[in-house]
């Protein structure tokens, strides 16, 4: 007679997964707002939109980390990505005028590594502590063979809501308003191929002292910064035209995206100096300076457009609550079809 398999035996250990779900229960529990109804572990999670809102709009986002997750395979350091998880979507959404409301993350692996996976998840639910946001719930998903040992594969997907008089579309953007740019932790979550193909060939010293008492290695890792709950400050006092999180693409490619056809951001690059980090990146990959803005943020992980009447009150508020801000340029009358953001 054949013997008796268990799941456990196909690679699959239940008793794992609901050891995961007892750990994270604390973390989660940190994040939950009014709206949220019930614990984590049901099927589904019931959240419901506050009253304070006359004519709510739902605004959604997904993303990942990318391919930062190599690194953080290979330097055994878990316990920030899932910040960079939360960012990448809440930030996403924030362009928007969204309030990130709830978050969800999806995490799959071949062999569920129960500590290692607690500390991805500590992250996620310190990403959405740093921006207002509940951690409602996920999925865990262990699947054998599917990825090489040690890996894992991440997913998060962000639920956010604005008054629907009060979305933030770019509309009303025209020549003359500023370009403000709050300054990035680092390269947040883009362009790790890059980064990974230079750290290959240039086989710097990871851990020799880098920048402002950080190591090469903490600057690369550093997790993506979130902007949620500053700019959600400005918005109660004053008019965000247009936003661009600075993702993959950099700003050349990020801004356009929330400008008019007829309007050009002109940025001037003595506005901000690039940080370390980028400077290194630029010279030990020999990468062209065009390259650079359209592959990182380059120290810009957020861009605001405001009225010129505005933009210096904005600043300072943004100051005041703990961000760099930058002047970056100013809007201006597109000619013909060029590109819709000139970094010169």
């Amino acid at each position: 007679m054949s013997q008796s398999l268990s799941y456990r035996d196909a690679g699959v250990d239940i008793a794992a997964g609901d050891q995961l779900v007892e750990n994270i229960k604390p973390f989660a529990k940190r994040t939950l707002r009014p709206e949220v109804l019930g614990d984590l572990g049901g099927f589904g999670a019931l959240v419901e939109i506050s009253r304070k809102y006359r004519n709510p709009v739902l605004v959604s986002g997904t993303d990942g980390v990318g391919t930062k997750l190599k690194l953080a395979f290979e330097w055994d350091k878990h316990d920030t990505v899932g910040i960079d998880l939360v960012a990448m979507s809440v930030n996403d959404i924030l362009v928007q005028g969204a309030e990130p409301l709830f978050f969800l993350d999806y995490f799959a692996c071949g062999k569920l590594d129960v500590a290692r996976a607690t500390d991805v998840i500590k992250g996620i639910a310190e990403g959405c502590e740093q921006s207002g946001c509940a951690l409602i719930g996920g999925e865990t998903a262990e699947m054998p063979g599917m990825y090489p040992e040690g890996e894992y594969d991440l997913a998060g997907f962000a639920v956010g809501v604005v008054e629907k008089d009060q979305v933030i579309n770019g509309r009303s953007i025209a020549a003359g308003d500023v370009v403000l740019g709050l300054a990035s932790n680092g390269a947040h979550s883009n362009g790790y191929s890059l980064i990974r193909k230079i750290l290959a060939r240039d086989k710097p010293d990871l851990d020799a002292p880098f920048d402002g008492g950080k190591t090469l290695r903490e600057a690369i890792i550093a997790p993506t910064r979130l902007y949620v709950k500053p700019i959600l400050q400005v918005l109660k006092q004053y008019e965000i035209k247009g936003m661009a999180h600075i993702t993959g693409g950099g700003i050349t490619e990020n801004l356009p995206r929330v400008l008019p056809e007829n309007c050009v951001a002109q940025i001037k690059a003595s506005a901000w100096q690039m940080p370390k980090l980028f400077q290194w990146l630029q010279q030990a990959g020999n990468v062209d300076t065009q390259e650079m803005y359209r592959t990182f943020n380059c120290g810009i992980g957020m861009t605001l457009v405001v009225s010129a009447e505005t933009a210096d009150a904005v600043a300072a508020l943004l100051s005041e609550l703990g961000e760099t801000v930058y002047r970056l340029g100013e809007i201006r009358t597109r000619n013909g079809d060029e590109h819709q953001t000139q970094i010169a």
